[in-house]
């Protein structure tokens, strides 16, 4: 793999699908050697090869659609950047904590009608939670390494509803990904709107989900816990109001908290309720 690199033109674009964790080495090799590496949704290929005709699917194929959207639309793609060390362990664990959260909330709504395994219920709940626990602490420890990673992530806790993970979560991607404006990162979250116009018609408009769907859970359960606050509760109140459901309210407010995080990184500042308005 390597020697085939070596073999490149300093600088040639090279395209390749996210698979999980299967990419990163070559990604991070091909970065190293110079070249400009682009990492693709596998479902933005897929949608591709459709428009394009293909009808048939083999490595070759794939290799040949891959390159064809590279030449054509790279420069409506953002470049790859290798994680730091710190970084990758960071979103490795935040996805894997996740998972766990996920086991323990489907353990306990699968064992709910059953009666007679209420202590190994909890044994085994207290087992997940201590896991869940000790991935928070090494999180922490990890995030410590960095001085302004940790300034950071306290910057961004003083957003009413972020608490220590969400937070954590929002400094890897900030520090990593050099997004442009606060917009930017809100469609990179995939709480942006999509339009659905045509002619006079104004279609109803639905979130993308692009981006990360660990990142969008996050700020989703900040944007519940934010709606309770002082500083929150007014605007998620007013969209209630407004006859908004609890979702869309929810879902408004995530998309603020996003804002707010992008600007908070971005200038170094810190969370103003002031500063937060009823628009959409």
């Amino acid at each position: 793999m390597l020697a085939w690199l070596k073999s490149l033109p300093t600088g040639s674009r090279i395209g390749l699908e996210s698979t999980g964790g299967y990419h990163e080495l070559l990604a991070d090799l091909a970065h190293a050697q110079g070249h400009v590496v682009f990492l693709l949704n596998p479902l933005d290929t897929k949608h591709y090869a459709r428009a394009m005709g293909n009808r048939a699917k083999t490595d070759r194929v794939d290799a040949e659609l891959i390159a064809r959207l590279i030449a054509q639309e790279h420069t409506r793609l953002r470049p790859y950047t290798p994680p730091t060390a710190d970084q990758r362990k960071l979103d490795r664990m935040i996805r894997r904590r996740a998972n766990i959260v996920r086991i323990k909330s489907s353990l306990t709504l699968t064992m709910s009608n059953l009666s007679g395994f209420t202590a190994e219920l909890k044994a085994v709940s207290n087992k997940l939670d201590a896991l869940i626990a000790k991935i928070d602490s090494t999180m922490t420890a990890i995030a410590a390494h960095s001085p302004q990673h940790k300034e950071a992530q306290q910057r961004l806790q003083t957003i009413a509803g972020v608490g220590p993970v969400v937070s954590m979560a929002l400094t890897n991607t900030l520090e990593r990904v050099p997004f442009r404006n606060a917009d930017a990162f809100v469609a990179f979250t995939g709480f942006d709107p999509r339009a659905n116009d045509s002619g006079n018609k104004i279609g109803r408009r639905r979130l993308s989900k692009r981006g990360p769907a660990e990142l969008r859970r996050l700020l989703f359960n900040a944007a519940m816990a934010a709606a309770k606050s002082k500083a929150w509760k007014p605007i998620y109140e007013h969209y209630r109001a407004h006859g908004w459901s609890t979702t869309a309210a929810l879902v408004i407010i995530a998309r603020k908290i996003a804002r707010a995080a992008w600007s908070i990184h971005h200038y170094h500042s810190t969370f103003d309720p002031e500063r937060i308005t009823k628009n959409a």
